[in-house]
């Protein structure tokens, strides 16, 4: 679902720097579109959902790419799989973290799931759920969006990786990344 150029030819200076004005506009509109309260629901949902489960979930919303990805013409999934490894998703006990992006700049939406659970669900699974978060976040409901697809997400993570009651007893292991979002650049 990410934005590409409409032509197989390399973006030229104009299209980079047209781009470049977009991603640093969205910056700004970014804490907007998240205010501290969802922020803040969005936390306890991932808490909620990850003790129900063993996997990781991490979401990560950026207004715009760095200047570096935009002057090269990377898309969303070159920055979401960067961020699965700066945010250490991929760096789980069980290889079962998740990551959900949201570029909203390229209005792009990914979903970079880890080899333990990539394994077990088709790619079929993970573009359906895209597809509801852009329905949703083309109506403005970011929250709707964002929450819809964590509740997948989990059912997911909960049917492939359920969590064991000493798991949930054992914080240090069962929680191995933050609940909170990121939103901005990290």
């Amino acid at each position: 679902m990410s934005a590409t150029y409409p032509s197989s030819q390399p973006p030229g200076v104009l299209q980079r720097l047209t781009r470049l004005v977009r991603h640093r506009w969205a910056e700004g509109a970014l804490r907007r579109a998240f205010p501290q309260d969802l922020i803040e629901r969005l936390t306890r949902r991932v808490a909620a959902s990850e003790r129900r489960h063993t996997g990781q979930v991490r979401i990560c919303v950026e207004g715009g790419l760095p200047l570096s990805y935009l002057w090269r013409g990377a898309n969303a999934r070159e920055r979401a799989v960067a961020l699965f490894g700066k945010q250490r998703v991929w760096d789980t006990e069980a290889n079962n973290g998740v990551l959900i992006y949201l570029l909203e700049a390229d209005h792009a939406i990914e979903i970079v799931a880890d080899r333990g659970l990539a394994r077990h669900v088709p790619p079929e699974a993970w573009q359906a759920i895209v597809a509801q978060m852009s329905a949703s976040f083309s109506a403005g409901r970011h929250e709707e969006g964002l929450t819809q697809a964590l509740s997948e997400v989990s059912a997911l993570l909960v049917r492939h990786f359920p969590s064991d009651a000493g798991q949930c007893a054992d914080k240090a292991r069962g929680n191995e990344l933050p609940d909170h979002p990121v939103i901005g650049r990290s």
